[in-house]
């Protein structure tokens, strides 16, 4: 009876607890492998999108985020004085939404782009497609007239969540503007 206990209860465990410590260690192992090939992927596309964002940009300094609104997770002056690009995270209806903001120097928004978002599909997402002809409403708003941006129909806090992000480009503008 303990022989048989031992090869139906103990011996499948020893099994399994060996299997899952080599699949682990596989794992860890491509993770220590593909981490900085996906950082500099993603650092890539960072640099892509802001010089998309703020296009007679030539290069970028990192900005530091103290002070800013919170929904300011990164922020970036153009070394050539063109502009800045703000990259924002603000709540929606469904989650997060990730967008990148760059103002030209004079104040006025050069282009938004959303990179991430759960929004509803056909509702929400009316605001945060990138082909969205809401979003396109804020190119060449300023502080001074960006509640002139009409909201989408049946995606309020969408809409809302958008434009609070925004409002934040706009204030932490101010602040990095008002530190030089």
């Amino acid at each position: 009876m303990k022989n048989n206990t031992f090869k139906e209860i103990i011996m499948p465990i020893i099994v399994l607890t060996c299997i899952c410590f080599v699949v682990t260690a596989a794992l860890a192992y491509i993770n220590l492998i593909t981490a900085p090939v996906i950082k500099a992927a993603d650092e890539k596309a960072a640099a892509e999108a802001r010089a998309e964002l703020l296009s007679e940009a030539d290069s970028f300094t990192q900005l530091d985020t103290k002070g800013l609104p919170g929904e300011v997770t990164e922020a970036y002056k153009a070394d050539n004085g063109t502009g800045y690009v703000f990259m924002l995270t603000t709540k929606g209806y469904g989650g997060d939404i990730r967008l990148i903001c760059g103002i030209k120097s004079n104040g006025s928004i050069e282009k938004t782009k959303t990179l991430s978002h759960s929004e509803t599909s056909g509702i929400g997402s009316r605001v945060v497609d990138n082909d969205s002809k809401y979003k396109d409403q804020y190119v060449g708003k300023t502080a001074d007239n960006v509640d002139e941006v009409d909201a989408v129909s049946g995606a309020t806090i969408s809409s809302k969540a958008y434009k609070k992000a925004i409002d934040a480009t706009f204030e932490a503008y101010d602040t990095v503007k008002g530190a030089e």
